[in-house]
């Protein structure tokens, strides 16, 4: 990748890879919804508390979420400036795709109409006379 921009790419490379896995959605999914400590987070997970403060620490390590510490209680919160960011990057290919299709639509669609203009070259009666 030598002389291409790489600047953010580690960051985004831990946000996608902390976004790989169902659990750290779920929490992500949580969190969007409400901070939460970890006894909340585990609540609707078929996992252990330690698993859990796993999956935060990774969360953590990619920006995804920050953790404050109230008292004894230390919750979690989504912040959304790395998820904006691999959002963006996505829907630059995103665009890409769909300028894609629309080329590959209207190609086709010129195929499909040079082959009824064919097939009507070739079934029309007067040739036949």
């Amino acid at each position: 990748m030598k002389g291409l921009a790489m600047a953010g790419t580690d960051q985004l490379s831990a946000v996608f890879s902390a976004l790989s896995d169902p659990t750290r959605r779920a929490i992500i999914a949580e969190l969007a919804a409400r901070d939460a400590t970890v006894t909340e987070l585990t609540a609707p997970l078929s996992i252990s508390m330690p698993a859990v403060s796993r999956h935060l620490k990774v969360l953590e390590r990619a920006a995804l979420i920050s953790r404050s510490r109230s008292g004894k209680w230390r919750a979690s919160r989504l912040e959304a400036a790395p998820l904006r960011e691999a959002a963006d990057w996505i829907e630059r290919y995103r665009r890409f795709w769909d300028s894609s299709l629309t080329r590959l639509d209207a190609h086709l669609a010129a195929v499909q109409a040079a082959a009824r203009a064919t097939d009507r070259l070739v079934d029309d009666p007067r040739e036949h006379e």
